[in-house]
């Protein structure tokens, strides 16, 4: 018979687990739903509103995303609210998008101008209706998206990061998810990735001995590593030893509400953070990352996808996935939503502690009726800067 030293820790006495519904759920109404709701999220690119349609999902709502013959971009709810067929099939035209089923337009803002069937098409019953829509605006190559409380709209910040641009570059937009690991789309709780941003210990693991050296040769030493609060932000400082004798700083943010500011570490570029990536909730367990960075040429930000085994994550065999893993298997690997009462947190997971905390305290905020931190209400704050770059200091 087995003795009770030889059986602890079996399998079989594991507690069903369970994960943070306040970090993790991001419907409306919920807690974190209705926090991230208070902030402006990229839902395109600048390209995707066009003059056919697009069904996209944003914090779990589904939606219609168009741009009209005056070049207005268009953000509303997908059934129509005559009788609730889908815009998705509707006509974009000068005005506005018109419902396939009955032909009511609507505009931007989703004024009905038109109601055809009536006998006067433009009459006062157009005033007595409005097609559900939300403010969007764009900036950087990305359409932005307020999906909140009207009366607290914050304004849309500026960053100096992708504002101040040197001779010959520009700022470039991308949705292949850049900083994912590979994967467009992943099938897991956008917290899950959002955490890794200041998780700088997994770096020279799983991307370093683990999988091989994924980075450039600065990454793969071990950092000492110091982690910070900001107002809206985590920071994590790390250190490592430069071939030079001088000392290699890395510093990563991640900020208030999805901002995963992280130096690109396949390059030795040193000098402020070069790109801004946002990590979307798509739904409760689905999520993508836009990307706007500076480039000097057309295409650069795409060149530093991800490669493991000298090839993109998408050209992996399921054999490569396994010997080479990377964010997305980590990730993915943790399930839909991370089992957090199963977890065990240890020290080197202080940035991760440091962020659930302050997430924590804006639920809080929200919850009692303020303004979570990171909203802008004065023109005179809205331009934003970060520490987050890559620098080489004397020692």
């Amino acid at each position: 018979m087995a003795t009770a030293s030889t059986t602890a820790g079996s399998a079989y006495d594991l507690a069903p687990g369970a994960f943070d519904r306040r970090l993790t759920e991001v419907g409306r109404g919920t807690p974190m739903g209705e926090l991230l709701r208070r902030y402006w999220h990229p839902v395109g690119l600048a390209a995707d509103a066009a003059d056919v349609p697009r069904a996209i999902t944003v914090l779990g709502e589904e939606l219609i995303l168009f741009r009209d013959g005056q070049g207005r971009a268009g953000l509303v709810h997908p059934r129509c609210c005559h009788r609730g067929t889908t815009l998705y099939y509707g006509k974009v035209e000068e005005r506005g998008i018109r419902c396939c089923y009955h032909g009511w337009l609507f505009d931007v803002e989703g004024h009905c101008l038109e109601m055809p069937c009536e006998p006067n098409p433009t009459g006062a019953q157009c005033q007595r209706v409005r097609q559900p829509w939300y403010p969007v605006q764009e900036r950087y190559g990305l359409i932005f998206a307020y999906m909140g409380p009207p009366a607290r709209q914050p304004i849309l910040p500026r960053y100096q990061c992708l504002e101040e641009l040197a001779s010959g570059e520009s700022v470039e937009a991308d949705d292949s998810s850049i900083g994912s690991g590979g994967i467009q789309v992943a099938p897991c709780n956008w917290l899950q990735h959002f955490e890794n941003v200041v998780d700088p210990y997994h770096v020279p693991i799983l991307h370093g001995s683990f999988s091989g050296a994924q980075f450039v040769e600065q990454m793969a030493a071990f950092p000492k590593v110091k982690f910070s609060y900001g107002a809206d932000s985590v920071t994590a400082t790390s250190i490592r030893p430069a071939p030079d004798g001088r000392s290699f700083r890395r510093v990563t943010q991640a900020v208030l509400p999805t901002l995963r500011v992280v130096p690109n570490p396949r390059v030795a570029q040193y000098g402020m953070v070069e790109s801004i990536g946002w990590t979307l909730p798509i739904d409760d367990t689905h999520y993508r990352i836009y990307v706007a960075g500076r480039v000097s040429e057309p295409g650069a930000l795409r060149k530093f996808k991800s490669r493991y085994n000298g090839k993109t994550w998408d050209e992996l065999t399921p054999e490569e996935h396994q010997r080479f893993p990377g964010d997305v298997e980590a990730q993915v690997g943790q399930g839909p939503i991370t089992l957090h009462s199963h977890e065990h947190l240890v020290s080197s997971d202080q940035g991760v502690s440091m962020l659930r905390v302050l997430l924590r305290k804006q639920l809080e905020t929200v919850a009692a009726g303020g303004d979570p931190a990171g909203t802008i209400f004065d023109e005179k704050d809205a331009y934003v800067k970060f520490d987050a770059g890559q620098f080489l200091d004397a020692l």
